[in-house]
């Protein structure tokens, strides 16, 4: 089998080579900056209430429920007519403004990253925090 040529660094103005993303010199750098910002989300962004609930072994079972019940798959591509394997279970009413909805397994739909991605963008403009 064959392998991807390798392509420059992301990094401006790096020339070396490497498989994906930044070289091993760029990579710290990176990665200091990737902690530096998690850090400041963390600070200031981040529902800590809502992230508890996301590590919960509650969710955790809900969550493969809904995996199961939607066979593993976007639901979202399934109305289209395409078949895609879903990488999250997402909440249809949002879980900030609709807390009380949370653990309700019909408020539960499987999707792929580029549709939930999507959803979160819709939710945001609909239910500012």
């Amino acid at each position: 089998m064959a392998t991807k040529p390798k392509r420059p660094c992301a990094a401006p103005g790096c020339r070396n080579l490497t498989d994906r993303g930044y070289c091993p010199d760029h990579m710290p750098l990176v990665n200091k900056q990737k902690r530096e910002r998690n850090k400041q989300y963390d600070l200031h962004q981040r529902d800590k209430q809502a992230r508890d609930f996301y590590r919960s072994a509650e969710w955790e079972r809900l969550r493969q429920q809904a995996l199961m019940r939607d066979h593993g798959l976007c639901q979202d591509c399934l109305d289209q007519q395409h078949i895609r394997t879903a990488d999250v279970v997402d909440h249809i009413r949002p879980v900030r403004p609709f807390w009380h909805l949370r653990l309700r397994l019909d408020n539960l739909r499987s999707l792929c990253h580029p549709h939930h991605n999507q959803k979160t963008a819709e939710d945001k403009k609909r239910y500012p925090s």
